[in-house]
């Protein structure tokens, strides 16, 4: 138990958490504008693509998770590769028969600056939060997230490019512009109730966080996109160790780390593989581990996620990790993500 009441520092990365809602309702009113979908549905049945490639660094490529899924069930052959790699092991994929999908909240990471530089002939639509930068000022579209200025750690920029993704899933899926912006209109709602009880939220998990060294953050299909960036901005905010990985590859080795200072988050998801996430949960509680659900049942309220469109989904998934990493920063004295030696945007390869 907490021996007082939980101190968070209010600093510019708790601000652009609350400021989440707002990022969503300014990038889809800007997805929604007039001809806007018409044009990328042109640009994409432009040509027959041979292959699409995502691509992108730390959150904006764990973001790419849900559409390397869409892109599959719709029959294309996607190929997901962070940019690092791809500048330097995947150059063999830049032609005409192949469109690159280039996620990056500045457009202008080291990695992308070369992408730009190397890839003379690959058509390229980019995903930025960045007007003016080099990314959207040399990609053939680009669609712009509205999150405004953000100060360090990914969240309002990565729920808002998050939302273009799914946005622009839709249009690969074949589903309509106006069921589309119906149900991505319900994100910034049910992102501000949730957040309303950040107070509440922070404190009651810092309860279960006292005294862990080792966080593991598991799940499947779309949720890999909140399982990745959830265990980035618990390390970038709080300083902690986590990690994140599906929850397959948690049973080939990490199971072995049980112990009392480790916890486990695992999110529940949906669709044909949400029966074995609850089944890792089971399995974990009964060899004695620190494990939690996060989805539509669990029976914790911080982690309880409401019940919703599976576009949604991934959009409020990332909101107990957010949680989470207010209330490690505070339980060490620190203000959540403050940057003593990463820089907002990487220079460096």
């Amino acid at each position: 138990m907490l021996k007082e009441p939980l101190r968070v520092i209010e600093g510019p990365y708790f601000q652009d958490l609350l400021a989440q809602p707002n990022a969503l309702d300014a990038t889809l009113a800007w997805l929604g504008g007039r001809g806007r979908w018409g044009a990328v549905s042109a640009f994409l049945s432009a040509r027959r693509w041979k292959r699409i490639v995502l691509t992108g660094m730390g959150s904006s490529f764990h973001s790419l998770h849900p559409l390397n899924l869409t892109l599959i069930d719709a029959g294309f052959t996607p190929i997901l590769m962070e940019t690092s790699e791809l500048i330097h092991h995947g150059r063999a994929l830049f032609d005409d028969q192949t469109l690159i999908v280039a996620v990056s909240q500045s457009g202008r990471s080291a990695e992308t600056l070369r992408l730009l530089e190397v890839n003379k002939v690959a058509p390229l639509l980019a995903v930025t939060n960045t007007q003016d930068s080099p990314l959207a000022a040399s990609s053939h579209y680009a669609l712009l997230s509205q999150a405004g200025i953000e100060a360090t750690v990914s969240c309002k920029t990565y729920v808002s490019g998050l939302l273009a993704l799914q946005w622009l899933g839709s249009i690969v899926a074949g589903r309509s512009e106006s069921e589309t912006m119906r149900v991505l209109g319900r994100a910034a709602g049910l992102v501000d109730q949730y957040l309303k009880n950040w107070r509440e939220h922070s404190e009651a998990i810092a309860e279960k966080l006292i005294g862990m060294r080792h966080l593991f953050l598991a799940g499947r299909g779309d949720s890999l996109a909140a399982v990745g960036t959830g265990a980035l901005i618990i390390k970038e905010s709080a300083h902690c160790h986590a990690e994140g990985m599906s929850s397959a590859a948690f049973r080939h080795g990490p199971m072995e780390m049980l112990q009392k200072h480790m916890r486990t988050a695992v999110f529940s998801g949906g669709g044909p593989t949400k029966e074995l996430n609850r089944h890792l949960i089971r399995d974990l509680t009964e060899k004695g581990g620190l494990c939690d659900e996060i989805g539509d049942e669990s029976t914790y309220a911080p982690f309880r996620l409401p019940s919703v469109d599976a576009q949604l989904r991934p959009l409020v998934e990332i909101l107990p990790i957010q949680m989470m990493t207010l209330a490690l920063a505070a339980l060490s004295g620190r203000e959540a993500g403050r940057f003593e030696h990463a820089t907002k945007i990487t220079a460096t390869e």
